[in-house]
């Protein structure tokens, strides 16, 4: 996985202890080096164009959102959903953990 450069992945080394999942954190100003990022940002702009003030949304129609991109198969994902494959890394990770259905 690769990531900007932000404070939310503080943690990134017990991501990688737990799930087993390498974290690459990209280069400033080089887009490229995030492609599922961008892609991300792509299919949200589907939704939200660009400058959307996302305080008028409500949370409903925000997790309908989110709802549908991540139950949204994917190629780079061998067809599987986001969903689909973070229920299995979560699996992995956490011994016992029953798969989404």
């Amino acid at each position: 996985m690769a990531y900007d450069q932000g404070r939310e992945m503080v943690k990134h080394a017990d991501i990688t202890q737990r799930t087993g999942t390498a974290i690459y954190f990209a280069d400033p100003h080089s887009p490229l080096q995030r492609g599922s990022n961008e892609n991300t940002n792509g299919l949200l702009r589907q939704y939200l164009p660009k400058g959307t003030d996302l305080s008028v949304s409500s949370q409903e129609e925000l997790d309908a959102i989110a709802d549908s991109l991540n139950t949204r198969p994917r190629e780079t994902l061998n067809a599987l959903t986001p969903l689909e494959v973070y229920a299995d890394v979560l699996k992995k990770a956490v011994p016992g953990t029953q798969t989404l259905q």
